[in-house]
């Protein structure tokens, strides 16, 4: 059973070492957890629907179904799941199974003039599906039925999916026939392949298999205005890609409904190693000349200081870690040390080239490897359990949230250096109601998750203590998203590079798209919903009619 106002299973938890309470007190000060709501008085507060007179068998009205889909797994999101305070329900929850049902919705839609929010995985961390306020009644869409293989193309290596695929659900049914997708982002247990295309994830072996972008080939969406079909070329020179409208549309086009993706066969071999490097300026180089001289890895995830500090401390027992760390010390690598994991992917003679040539480079930079392979297995084995860490930590007293973005090689060491000071002093002078100001720490680290030749990706990560109350908590996260995000703005990075736009980046849109860039998107979006019904104020600001 998911849990209704946390991440993943109920029955999952991630354990922490004895020592991690008093790391975070070191780092933080002390902290206790606020309160958590119960689903029953949620429930029990959830208002009658505004469309409760329809009878109509794709609308489900039953008030806990409404609560669980109310929200994502934003910050902003989990604080109203765990106050109980979620603000706004929708009105109807609607579970289509096929594509004539979803256009049976939107014909509804229209009859009854309510707004459509499509609902994949509901891992959404920028308020892509958050209902806002409105006079229309709202109706989330949720699309997980939608789940089967329709079609495989073994010649041509494409496969057609319902939208409502998990990532698991995904690769099932393509190992079942020799094939994968490859495509892992962190929320790949939980999050649809029609929510990877609707906000352009990334997933973890990208370097290998390509962003959502290279592996969707085609598809389907149910829009106001009409079906849209994409069919699948290998290439095509016939005007602007159609496929790019639907890439990163957050659901402002309409509904994904089919999505068609380019397939691999399973490979012979995979290897995850992890190393360490002496400190960030030998490891930050080592990475980007692994990226440029392109050898044939599938993924690499650099660690700066802090955050291989902060990892290690928070998943190993003091003692183990101690005689770990003396190891490293003998080969010259002690506090400023940098975890570098490689993943090598491909039939054997691939992955052993790949391996030597990656040696050679890693040795000049002065990489240990420690039981490298051992380390890689285990961060394989556990890659999709980082977000459980969030329960985890509330359970103390404290969150954590992330933040990510993409620059130039030129751009990447700076803007590090620059956004972790700034968040590490974005509570500076906090006042917590109680008319007393005191600096409040943030403890912040960064890792590069996803390397191009021309860039990088930066994803960082910040723990704080909750506040007194979930008001002063949410402010908190208020102010440390907003030096977080000018940062981005101001080293001229992209304000998303795998989590999408929603409704927490929106505001700092008109940056990178400018105001002729933001007005075109919004003429296609109106073409294709005349109405503006389709999730809006998502991606693009909209005053609601």
């Amino acid at each position: 059973m998911r849990r209704w106002n946390g991440w993943g299973e109920a029955s999952v938890e991630m354990a922490l070492p004895t020592s991690a309470k008093s790391l975070l007190v070191e780092l933080l000060g002390p902290s206790a957890p606020l309160v958590d709501a119960k689903l029953a008085d949620v429930v029990a507060r959830v208002p009658r629907s505004r469309l409760a007179g329809i009878d109509h068998a794709l609308l489900e009205f039953d008030a806990e179904t409404r609560v669980r889909h109310a929200r994502g797994q934003s910050l902003p999101d989990w604080l109203a799941l765990r106050s109980g305070e979620i603000g706004v329900f929708p009105d109807a929850v609607a579970r289509p199974e096929s594509g004539e049902q979803v256009r049976e919705l939107l014909r509804l839609a229209v009859e009854h003039d309510f707004i459509v929010i499509p609902y994949g995985g509901g891992t959404s961390v920028a308020g892509h599906i958050t209902p806002a306020r409105s006079k229309r009644p709202i109706v989330t869409l949720a699309l997980t039925k939608m789940n089967r293989l329709l079609d495989l193309d073994e010649v041509s290596g494409v496969a057609s999916f319902g939208a409502g695929a998990r990532g698991p659900e995904v690769e099932a049914q393509l190992r079942a026939r020799g094939y994968t997708l490859g495509h892992f982002p962190q929320s790949w247990e939980l999050s649809t392949l029609g929510g990877w295309v609707a906000s352009r994830s990334s997933g973890q072996q990208s370097i290998r298999y390509g962003r959502i972008e290279q592996l969707f080939a085609g598809g389907r969406v149910e829009t106001p205005a009409g079906p849209l079909d994409l069919p699948t070329f290998p290439a095509s020179a016939a005007g602007p890609d159609l496929r790019e409208l639907v890439l990163g549309s957050e659901g402002r086009l309409g509904v994904i409904t089919e999505v068609r993706v380019r397939v691999s066969p399973l490979p012979d071999d995979e290897i995850f190693e992890t190393l360490f490097l002496p400190d960030w300026t030998r490891a930050f180089e080592c990475a980007r000349e692994l990226a440029r001289r392109r050898i044939d890895l599938s993924m690499l995830r650099l660690a700066n200081p802090a955050e291989t500090f902060t990892g290690l401390r928070l998943a190993v027992d003091e003692g183990q870690l101690g005689w770990f760390e003396r190891w490293l010390r003998l080969r010259g690598i002690g506090a400023d040390k940098c975890m570098l994991t490689l993943g090598y992917t491909g039939d054997h003679v691939a992955v052993g080239e790949a391996r030597r040539q990656s040696r050679a480079i890693l040795k000049r930079y002065g990489a240990a490897a420690p039981m490298a392979g051992k380390l890689g297995r285990k961060w394989a084995h556990g890659r999709f359990r980082y977000p459980y860490l969030r329960e985890a930590l509330w359970k103390l007293g404290y969150a954590v949230d992330t933040f990510e973005t993409a620059l130039d090689w030129s751009r990447v060491d700076g803007y590090i250096r620059d956004v972790e000071a700034r968040v590490g002093k974005a509570l500076a002078a906090c006042d917590d109601n109680g008319g007393a100001n005191r600096d409040e720490p943030v403890h912040v680290f960064t890792h590069l998750s996803h390397v191009y030749r021309q860039g990088s990706s930066a994803y960082t990560s910040y723990l704080f203590r909750v506040g007194e109350d979930y008001d002063t908590t949410l402010e908190r996260w208020r102010r440390i998203k907003a030096v977080a995000s000018q940062a981005v703005v101001d080293w001229g990075g992209t304000i998303s590079h795998q989590h999408g736009v929603g409704r927490d980046h929106a505001p700092y849109l008109k940056a990178e798209k400018g105001e002729l860039g933001l007005s075109a998107l919004a003429t296609v979006f109106g073409r294709f919903d005349p109405d503006g019904r389709m999730n809006p104020g998502v991606l693009l600001p909209q005053d609601e009619p």
